[in-house]
């Protein structure tokens, strides 16, 4: 071991969400956040993305202490899968363990991980590290960075952020911290890149606050609010509007469910007496006296309003006049899931709200000036643009830059590279796997591109089987092949298509004894095979070949 310090992205950098970073000195490494990433469209059949952990399954005693940020899915997403393989205490603030447990209750790890609840200013050391967390403001309350002290200075690792002056439930970015850290001669500062393409100030949630109660005080039948489980400030919002204007609640989907119920017992939701309702109460309440809360900001196909939308939901059915506001933005990749479910609330009547026509959703994320208010205040000796895609993290390097970094202390990582730190320079050095990890049902991480690639060719031009059955001594046909497709061809062509094809494996299999080579065989004739098909239909079919010895 090298007495270098070494950072190293597992996740995050160069992609949204997936954030995973490793702080590394001597034997000792520390992780910050493990977060997941949800598929798009080139990801088919697969159910989330997470950090790839073979670096740290080298030597998993080393990993001494993980470290979250704040408790939205790309931070904490992945902790369970992490902690099925080490054993490493975990530090959050208390509503990020509230959020992380029903996570951990549904892997069946609630017993056996440690989960330890600490405050903004509390300090934990892990072997050379000490690392102190600080308040930030975002769209998730408890939110917070990180002041990692090591033997060459402290890190300064600010997770989402933004300043916003007039924040909902009262938390505000520890500027006064951050420029403390400045006096003592910060080696390093990690920061947030989200939004580094976006001029001027991030608005503040208190804008969402007013739109929204206008939005609930002016509707005319029930109201349906759809935004991301974990936005507890949000469905605060939504609550103490509807306790204004004389409404009551009804909650639905799992996760809001689960995190409203949690956010409650943890005592970051104030909810009034009588406020929420049970489902009978709900289908008997005054539709002008009603609030739902539920899932569904992402066109989930199983969420709350996708369900609703499309006439599938168990208990609420889309009217005329119902007013469905969709409180977030679509995360790159599901702007089509989201537009399909806007088209169907529209078609059902209802008159939908979304944040490209008001003001019913703010990022979480520092903008142009916000970032440059934080350069300036840590005048960090190295720079690392972290969370963002690549341009994000190019536009923020050369912000800083603009503001009197020196270029060649500003480094742009991307997923496994690893910048190593001494006591006179740092470096790049040699990178590490940081692959995407596919989950898929119970499977982790034995989905690959392979497969991947296999899926879109299914969904793009189908398959096409043929069964030969072959005598193995002298390799020829012993009955006419069966040939079968799916997803290939219309019914009116398939029959002269597939009767080709039948054929053709006569002609190559029907004639004189041969050696078999049965790899050789296999592969040649679905290669004869697939070419008929493309020069016959220009289509280009999954071909499977089934070789029977008898």
């Amino acid at each position: 071991m090298t007495d270098n310090l070494r950072i190293i992205p597992l996740g995050g950098l160069g992609e949204i969400g997936r954030n995973m970073m490793i702080y590394e000195y001597g034997d000792t490494m520390i992780a910050v956040d493990v977060g997941l990433m949800f598929p798009d469209v080139d990801h088919p059949g697969v159910d989330l993305i997470i950090p790839d952990i073979d670096y740290i399954m080298q030597d998993p005693s080393r990993l001494k202490a993980i470290f979250l940020t704040h408790g939205h899915e790309d931070h904490i997403g992945a902790v369970p899968f992490l902690l099925k393989e080490v054993n490493a205490p975990v530090f959050c603030l208390q509503l990020t363990r509230g959020l992380l447990s029903v996570k951990l209750r549904e892997h069946h790890l609630a017993d056996s991980a440690e989960v330890n609840v600490v405050e903004p200013g509390d300090i934990i050391d892990v072997g050379p590290f000490s690392v102190e967390f600080f308040s930030v403001s975002h769209s998730i309350p408890d939110s917070a960075g990180l002041i990692i002290e090591t033997p060459l200075g402290p890190i300064v690792h600010t997770g989402d952020f933004k300043l916003d002056h007039t924040p909902i439930m009262g938390q505000h970015t520890d500027l006064a911290r951050l420029a403390t850290v400045a006096e003592e001669g910060a080696l390093l500062l990690c920061a947030d890149s989200t939004y580094a393409e976006v001029e001027g100030y991030t608005p503040s949630e208190q804008r969402v606050a007013e739109t929204l109660d206008r939005y609930i005080a002016n509707a005319e039948g029930r109201v349906i609010v759809t935004t991301f489980a974990s936005l507890i400030s949000r469905a605060q919002i939504v609550i103490d509007s509807a306790a204004r204007h004389g409404r009551r609640v009804f909650v639905t989907g799992r996760s809001m469910i689960n995190n409203v119920t949690m956010a409650r017992e943890l005592g970051y939701l104030k909810v009034p007496a009588n406020m929420l309702m049970s489902v009978n109460e709900m289908r008997s309440h005054p539709a002008d006296k009603t609030v739902i809360i539920c899932t569904g900001s992402q066109g989930e196909p199983t969420s709350a309003l996708t369900r609703m939308a499309s006439g599938n939901h168990q208990q609420i059915t889309i009217q005329q006049g119902d007013t469905v506001i969709l409180s977030s933005s679509p995360i790159p990749g599901n702007e089509k899931l989201v537009t399909r479910n806007i088209d169907m609330l529209y078609a059902a009547g209802a008159q939908v709200i979304y944040s490209r026509i008001a003001d019913v959703h703010v990022h979480g994320h520092a903008a142009r000036e916000e970032l440059k208010i934080i350069h300036r205040l840590v005048r960090p000796q190295y720079f690392i643009p972290i969370h963002g895609e690549y341009r994000h993290l190019v536009m923020h390097r050369e912000l800083a830059i603009s503001l009197g970094m020196p270029p060649e202390n500003a480094f742009i990582l991307t997923d496994g590279d690893v910048l190593e730190i001494d006591e006179d320079s740092a470096g790049k050095g040699e990178k590490v796997s940081a692959d995407y990890v596919y989950v898929d049902g119970l499977g982790i991480g034995d989905v690959d591109d392979f497969v991947l690639r296999d899926r879109q060719r299914l969904a793009d031009d189908g398959f096409l089987v043929f069964v030969a059955t072959i005598d193995r001594h002298n390799g020829t046909l012993t009955r006419s092949p069966q040939v079968m497709s799916h997803g290939f061809i219309g019914p009116d062509e398939e029959g002269a298509v597939l009767d080709e094809v039948r054929q053709l494996i006569v002609d190559v299999l029907g004639g004189e004894e041969r050696t078999v080579d049965w790899k050789q065989l296999h592969e040649s004739i679905r290669e004869d095979v697939s070419d008929l098909l493309y020069r016959k239909t220009h289509r280009r079919p999954l071909v499977i070949p089934v070789m029977l010895e008898v």
